[in-house]
């Protein structure tokens, strides 16, 4: 074998290879751990559309029923 071989440590192309490997790595991880089984991203914390929100804030007594009727009529347009 020659010098240079030695010089290089006899890796080959390993060195240019294995950043690519742990940006991989890296990158997986970091989608399942950001991941909630949705196509929303976590940092999101609405769930629904604006007529499913209107219906909960009905349900915790957060508006009234013609205060319900009135928004959903203008959603609804």
């Amino acid at each position: 074998m020659s010098p240079e071989y030695f010089c290089r440590g006899g890796w080959g192309v390993f060195p240019f290879i294995m950043p690519l490997v742990m940006f991989v790595v890296v990158m997986t991880i970091l989608y399942f751990a950001f991941r909630r089984g949705g196509d929303r991203p976590p940092w999101r914390n609405d769930s629904g559309t604006a007529i499913e929100l209107l219906k909960k804030r009905y349900a915790k007594g957060e508006v009234s029923r013609e205060e319900f009727e009135q928004i959903k009529k203008d959603l609804l347009l």
